[in-house]
């Protein structure tokens, strides 16, 4: 035990006199054998005791010691949040953690918090008095016997962050192959109308080239993360709308976009030449923060004559909003709403009230998701017209065949 510990240190030769501290610890036993320590120095005079960190805070405020030994692990938020306020409100106090265990992580965080000094529970008072002096003077104190391992927990941290780093990185330098060209292809998926089997247009969906291969909703989402998202999804649009001089003139072609793609004034030049024949889904890759903002950016689209449609309605309230607030004219029903349509009566009255909603703002309905007989004959039967899903054609690059017959 620390009280037993605890023994009188003659003051080291040069160290300044009258070093005032604030003990804040929640033992009885060990703030006691700490103010006796301290009284027993003349160079040392103890301006406060507190037991847990809201006491310590607010005995640092009002009495700007110079050194504060502060306990790892006590009440109303531990060393830590006590060192952070105490830092903050008495800047000129030097924090001293103290801690009955060589806990690395635990140092690590009280020095992240602003403790400059490290001291285990148990040590003689000779080094306590020491450590005092040495940070009161400007300078770190650590004991020795926990400085191995936080040299190891800190080269085990830099080695994590720059594994991390590394990856990142290959990461950038992946998705920047693909806004290049590189590794990216389009798959198109028919649009069919459901009484006839005609395709009517197509929907261009991104499929990228990778090792291990990852599905395209995981490369927008981190491309977003990392702020290549909207480069991503502009070379997307770019190499799917070259496809269009090889699709019939009869039909047209639906690319997917998220609003801050929308909002980039480079979208506009890559629709205008053929804008009668494309369709922008809004996707939701992010979520959107200002519906005032996406009707203005998507102006410009409609004055072109770019139709919108909002991608994946049903799924959840973000879709929901996005029709209510930009009156699309085109609402493509959710596969979660479409798979076993036929057998499931929740299903089929949400499709229901959502079809009518569209039927009275002149909006077309695209079923997605379709997969089987069932399923299509449902959705007929409830009113839509139009419709993609496995069970009429699977996406496959342009030159493959597109559809079942």
């Amino acid at each position: 035990m620390l009280a037993s510990l605890l023994v009188s240190a003659p003051l080291p030769l040069g160290l300044n006199a009258h070093v005032r501290v604030l003990v804040a610890d929640d033992e009885p036993d060990l703030r006691d054998a700490l103010s006796s320590l301290l009284a027993q120095e003349p160079s040392l005079a103890l301006v406060g005791s507190a037991a847990d960190a809201d006491e310590a805070v607010i005995l640092a405020k009002r009495e700007q010691p110079d050194v504060a030994l502060v306990d790892v692990s006590m009440p109303a938020g531990g060393g830590p949040r006590a060192a952070r306020e105490i830092v903050r409100s008495s800047p000129r106090t030097r924090v001293i953690a103290l801690s009955a265990f060589e806990d690395r992580a635990t140092v690590l965080e009280m020095f992240r918090a602003g403790a400059v000094g490290y001291l285990v529970k148990g040590m003689a008072g000779e080094e306590i008095v020491d450590s005092i002096h040495r940070v009161a003077n400007g300078r770190a104190s650590v004991s020795a016997d926990v400085v191995d391992g936080i040299v190891l927990e800190l080269s085990s941290q830099l080695r994590r962050e720059e594994i991390e780093l590394q990856r990142l990185s290959a990461r950038v330098g992946e998705i920047q192959r693909f806004v290049n060209g590189e590794g990216l292809a389009i798959h198109v998926q028919p649009i069919v109308d459901l009484g006839s089997r005609e395709t009517v247009g197509y929907e261009a969906l991104a499929r990228f080239r990778s090792l291990p291969p990852r599905p395209p909703n995981e490369w927008f989402a981190e491309a977003a993360a990392l702020e290549l998202g909207t480069q991503l999804e502009l070379a997307t649009i770019e190499r799917a709308v070259a496809l269009l001089p090889a699709l019939p003139e009869t039909v047209y072609l639906s690319v997917n976009c998220s609003h801050r793609t929308v909002a980039i004034a480079d979208l506009v030049p890559l629709l205008a030449a053929d804008a009668k024949r494309l369709v922008v889904e809004i996707t939701e890759h992010e979520p959107v923060d200002d519906y005032d903002q996406l009707a203005s950016s998507l102006q410009p689209l409609r004055d072109l004559g770019v139709r919108i449609a909002i991608d994946d309605a049903g799924a959840g309230y973000a879709s929901l909003r996005h029709t209510l607030a930009l009156g699309p004219d085109i609402v493509k029903v959710d596969i979660s709403l479409t798979r076993s349509i036929d057998m499931d009566r929740g299903r089929r009255a949400l499709a229901s009230a959502l079809i009518s909603f569209a039927d009275e703002m002149d909006m077309t309905i695209i079923a997605e998701g379709i997969e089987t007989e069932a399923e299509l004959t449902t959705l007929l039967d409830l009113g839509v017209r139009y419709g993609q899903g496995y069970h009429l054609a699977e996406p496959a690059a342009l030159e493959e065949p597109h559809g079942r017959t």
